[in-house]
């Protein structure tokens, strides 16, 4: 399901396998005015992060599943795109020492206050908003293989994701949507984070079948099921149609 962002809520991925107290959680920070999803273990919070924007993870270091917490926001690479912070019971000395290496912004003991919660988050939001512009995106990790966060062969792009590039076919890509300083590459299965903007993520992809109809948005012409002068249908997902685009979107269209 795709998200449309808002300017105002905040999107916390909440990672906590305790049912009860993530529910407790949940509602206290929806209580603040804050978009809140939650999942139990690993691989369920991947799924989510992978297929939702995300503003902040706040993840227990002890969860039930494959993975615990550290190696949770390690194969989200989280840090990198969002700041995480931490849960943890005051005797988990070196799951802490762990944590640490993963940079996270805070790292809170239980049981959690709403006031510590609240500040936390405030403080980091505020300190990775300001240091964001010099830090890696995910899958955009620094590495040998390329700084450059995709790379086109053909009718295929290459993005960086988990330390690695992917190959994704254009004629798979539904639709490209600016978030901040980053864009989304949205398939049907999958989406990948490019710390590029819209503009120079559409210039490294001409002559594709990729057409910019909004300041937020491009979309996958063959994609496209339906449209008005306002919006356009894509995957019963409906995308405006900014004025400004609106001539050049229907200059695709042949009479």
């Amino acid at each position: 399901m795709l998200l449309s962002p808002s300017a105002a809520a905040v999107r916390i991925l909440l990672i906590e396998d305790d049912a009860a107290l993530a529910l407790d959680l949940r509602d206290r920070l929806q209580a603040e005015g804050y978009v809140v999803g939650i999942a139990d273990n690993g691989p369920q919070a991947l799924a989510l992060y992978q297929a939702n924007p995300v503003d902040l993870v706040l993840c227990d270091i002890r969860i039930a599943g494959p993975w615990d917490g550290i190696e949770t926001v390690t194969r989200l690479g989280a840090g990198a795109l969002v700041p995480v912070i931490y849960l943890s019971a005051p005797a988990d000395t070196a799951l802490r020492e762990r944590a640490i290496q993963t940079l996270p912004a805070a790292y809170l003991l239980k049981p959690v206050t709403l006031d510590s919660l609240r500040v936390a988050i405030e403080l980091a939001l505020h300190t990775f908003r300001s240091r964001r512009p010099a830090g890696p995106a995910v899958g955009v990790a620094a590495g040998p293989l390329s700084p450059e966060p995709v790379l086109r062969l053909g009718e295929a792009i290459f993005v960086r994701y988990n330390y690695r590039f992917v190959r994704v076919p254009l004629a798979d890509i539904l639709l490209l949507q600016a978030e901040n300083n980053h864009t989304l590459v949205v398939t049907e299965t999958q989406q990948y984070a490019l710390r590029l903007t819209l503009g120079s993520l559409l210039d490294r992809l001409h002559g594709s079948r990729l057409v910019r109809v909004h300041r937020s948005y491009a979309v996958n012409l063959d994609q496209v099921s339906s449209f008005t002068e306002q919006e356009l249908t894509l995957m019963s997902q409906n995308i405006p149609i900014g004025r400004q685009y609106r001539e050049s979107f229907l200059r695709c269209f042949v009479a």
